[in-house]
């Protein structure tokens, strides 16, 4: 582990993602600090979902490295990874609850499965983890009995259980209204502040990208990488990229980009994340 490394809970170096003879995305390099909510957004197709696989270990990098609090999930064996991988929590799209248990049971796994901990004390965990999003009463709910929104909470609860210091979300105000949505924006912000928490969000809610993002990456389907990087402030005003400019503003090919905006001065190129 070097000292660089160190400094990141998170930290890709020049990775490619994709299936043998077609990447999707290429020498793909970026850091993720603690206590930080990074987003990863761009068009449909560009690969956000296929790489969040990668940084959680769910799939093999074609080339590169990822590093998880210094530790390389690459080059790692089976149980080095599980163990490298217990320090980080994972929500997905879907939810992924147990419907045939309560909220309770379900964020009880994680804590049944990986420590040590009595029953009791699995219990009591699980119930601190469900307060602590806002569900204290609906221990012994069953996730069908619940709106959409209290499901999302549940299952940040359970990603949550072993106290990680990353939280990997994908798509997480997906099917959310809007009221709903804004929220959970809030309780992912008062959870990486109170807990320092880094967050690692695929999303391409752009309301939720402004209340949230500290930073942001763009990735491309066409040039198979990330066409920029900064606040999501700059991003906006990056008139020097049709295409970021369009994506920020909801504007189509067609509508004009104003001639008076000067391009974003506090971008990054992806060589300075």
């Amino acid at each position: 582990m070097s000292l660089e490394q160190n400094k990141y809970v998170v930290s890709v170096e020049n990775v490619s993602v994709g299936f043998p003879g077609q990447a999707l995305l290429e020498n793909i390099s970026f850091t993720v600090s603690a206590g930080e909510i990074f987003v990863i957004l761009g068009g449909s197709g560009c690969g956000k979902t296929t790489l969040l696989k990668h940084l959680i270990g769910l799939l093999e990098p074609l080339a590169g490295k990822i590093f998880i609090n210094g530790n390389d999930i690459v080059s790692a064996g089976p149980r080095q990874r599980e163990k490298i991988l217990a320090s980080a929590g994972v929500t997905f799209q879907n939810n992924a609850l147990f419907g045939s248990i309560t909220l309770l049971e379900n964020v009880m796994l994680p804590l049944e499965e990986l420590t040590g901990l009595s029953e009791s004390a699995c219990r009591q965990t699980a119930a601190m983890k469900l307060q602590l999003v806002g569900l204290e009463g609906f221990e012994h709910y069953l996730p069908a009995q619940l709106s959409g929104g209290m499901q999302k909470r549940a299952a940040l609860a359970r990603a949550m259980a072993l106290d990680p210091k990353i939280l990997f979300l994908d798509e997480p105000s997906a099917g959310l209204d809007p009221v709903t949505s804004a929220q959970l924006d809030k309780l992912i912000r008062s959870l990486a502040v109170s807990n320092h928490i880094a967050f690692v969000i695929v999303t391409h809610e752009l309301e939720s990208v402004f209340a949230l993002a500290d930073r942001v990456i763009m990735l491309d389907k066409n040039s198979r990488g990330i066409i920029a990087a900064g606040k999501p402030e700059e991003l906006q005003n990056d008139t020097a990229n049709p295409a970021v400019w369009r994506f920020f503003n909801r504007k189509t090919e067609t509508d004009p980009i104003p001639a008076d905006s000067p391009p974003a001065a506090g971008l990054k190129t992806q060589e300075q994340l």
